[in-house]
């Protein structure tokens, strides 16, 4: 039985695009309107119990433990062996947020490693 390679549709192409600029837009903005932020770092500092105080301390803690990157080599290894869409997500998602998040080195190898999935032999010409 021939199996064909993976290739992304249309759509899912789509799909990533979305993702991935939703994923690295919340990033950024969790960076640098809550992270580094002065003001709000004081305030979530001081005891302020909004969700934006809630998130900051969820980032801070994932991304000085280096979950992001972990996970985005984790998974994309993952995608590596066996692709699909959802390790192409999954991937994207941690990886976008480690390297806007502080975890750049293990989020960019992570990145080759999607990228490496995507390398396939040239079909057969007759």
């Amino acid at each position: 039985m021939k199996k064909d390679p993976f290739r992304l549709t249309a759509r899912e192409v789509q799909w990533l695009l979305i993702v991935g600029f939703a994923t690295v837009g919340y990033a950024i903005y969790l960076r640098y309107m809550a992270i580094e932020l002065s003001s709000a770092a004081l305030a979530c500092d001081g005891g302020l119990q909004t969700m934006l105080c809630k998130s900051r301390l969820t980032a801070t803690y994932l991304f000085k433990n280096s979950v992001f990157g972990i996970a985005a080599i984790v998974i994309a290894t993952l995608n590596l062996l066996r692709p699909s869409i959802v390790l192409i997500t999954g991937a994207l998602i941690a990886a976008g947020l480690g390297i806007v998040l502080y975890n750049v080195a293990l989020s960019g190898i992570a990145i080759g490693l999607l990228i490496l999935g995507f390398a396939r032999p040239a079909p057969a010409t007759a």
